[in-house]
């Protein structure tokens, strides 16, 4: 099998990452003593949100109340780095961002993800059109089901009392009536009787705003698949390789609140989340969905997705993992994020910026496709070593004290301007606050 390429992402360093684990968050050991260590050249920063620096301050009145509490220094192994995750427990202010219908993501590696994962102790969401794609069977039957090939690998490993899977529905899952079949299988009651079961509503995706899921079939796969998605010979002349494609669903504010309605009505074991495109309005959208009883909204960067996007989408289309949180602001509920991100301080920088955690999509499949028994529990590990570092160097010690002035742009924030009589950028005022 050819492996998995990442462009425009730091493959390497993530495979590194899946092999050697927490060694890979410093610089390489074996030159300690013969190098002098500064600032990695390279690039400019992809946006906004990597661009912030992490600025610890000098004064740590909560270092204090940690030291009292534990009578000793606080060391950054005491940052306690458990959450609550759209009504989960969670070891980890991560989750295993959906993977979909699309070939890398719904075969073997999507299992051994799922299993690591468990491991973990953090959430897995399951993506759109896996159902309507791959079919639903139960075990025992001729044909595998994707679906419950993850369930199950999942549910073999997690842990009591952490972890839980969330399963996406967008318009044709809804034709299949997908959350019905699994609200009512006997596979899915262990989920539902520990609370550890959620339901995902899809509005939207980062890789590809306004549009709905896409992969490439073949000719015989197109052939079976049209009667459900809408099929089209734009890839090759011949038809042998053609575009799949699924409709995005139609959005009003009191559309959403009817569908999180009926969700909560109809499923009232199940957690509700519901997920957004990185949209000009998402501070709306969010504050609707919160509204509405929400258990977690799910924002994805334009940075965001696995799966097939045309170049235009990729490239010029919807707001920036940043930009999108510094619309939103300070969050009305639970805020979970994800584009981009693969290591501790892309990660610090939008806890900071309001996210209860996470999301792991990209860089989980690239550890997983480098070590499918351990990759992405290393790749994790690293992580949370580094958010361990970097949260006690600002003098706190869990994920929720983090708050956006532990951040500080050279740039400005474009949608928060400074007060007229503020002191500039950087320059920390006498009362101590930091613009």
């Amino acid at each position: 099998m050819t492996a998995l390429s990442t462009p425009g992402f730091p493959d390497g360093a993530i495979r590194a990452r899946a092999r050697n684990g927490t060694a890979e968050v410093f610089p390489d050991a074996t030159t300690y003593g013969t190098r002098l260590y500064g600032p990695s050249a390279g690039t400019l920063p992809a946006d906004s949100l990597d661009r912030a620096r992490i600025v610890p301050p000098v004064f740590m009145p909560q270092r204090l109340e940690k030291l009292i509490d534990l009578a000793r220094e606080p060391e950054f192994t005491d940052v306690d780095l458990g959450s609550r995750v759209g009504g989960f427990t969670a070891r980890l202010p991560l989750y295993l961002s959906a993977f979909g219908s699309t070939r890398a993501g719904s075969g073997d590696l999507a299992v051994h993800a799922s299993r690591q994962a468990a491991r973990l102790g953090i959430p897995m969401v399951i993506g759109e059109n896996m159902i309507p794609v791959h079919g639903y069977r139960r075990a025992g039957d001729a044909t595998r089901s994707a679906l419950l090939a993850r369930v199950e690998a999942y549910l073999d490993a997690a842990p009591d009392g952490a972890g839980g899977i969330v399963v996406q529905q967008s318009t044709e899952d809804a034709d299949s009536e997908v959350w019905n079949l699994l609200y009512s299988d006997p596979a899915f009651r262990p989920l539902l009787e520990t609370g550890r079961l959620a339901f995902e509503l899809k509005t939207g995706q980062g890789a590809k705003p306004g549009l709905g899921g896409m992969t490439v079939v073949d000719r015989t796969e197109a052939e079976q698949l049209a009667r459900r998605f809408t099929v089209r010979k734009v890839l090759d002349p011949e038809g042998e390789r053609q575009l799949r494609c699924a409709t995005p669903g139609t959005f009003t504010d009191e559309i959403l609140r009817q569908q999180l309605r009926f969700m909560r009505n109809n499923f009232p074991k199940a957690r509700t989340w519901v997920k957004f495109h990185p949209g000009r309005d998402i501070a709306h959208a969010a504050r609707t969905a919160w509204s509405a009883g929400a258990d977690a909204v799910t924002v994805d960067g334009a940075e965001g997705g696995t799966g097939w996007a045309p170049g235009v989408f990729l490239d010029h289309v919807g707001l920036p993992l940043g930009e999108s949180l510094r619309r939103i602001g300070r969050p009305e509920g639970c805020l979970l994020a994800a584009g981009g991100m693969w290591e501790g301080g892309r990660a610090v920088r939008a806890l900071a910026l309001g996210a209860t955690a996470v999301g792991l999509g990209r860089a989980a499949l690239v550890a997983v496709d480098e070590d499918p028994e351990h990759g992405l529990e290393r790749l994790v590990d690293g992580i949370a070593l580094e958010l361990r570092l970097l949260i006690s160097a600002l003098g706190k010690y869990t994920v929720a004290a983090l708050a956006p002035e532990d951040l500080w742009w050279p740039d400005g924030h474009p949608s928060h301007p400074a007060p007229a009589d503020a002191p500039p950028l950087g320059v920390t005022d006498p009362a101590g606050a930091t613009p």
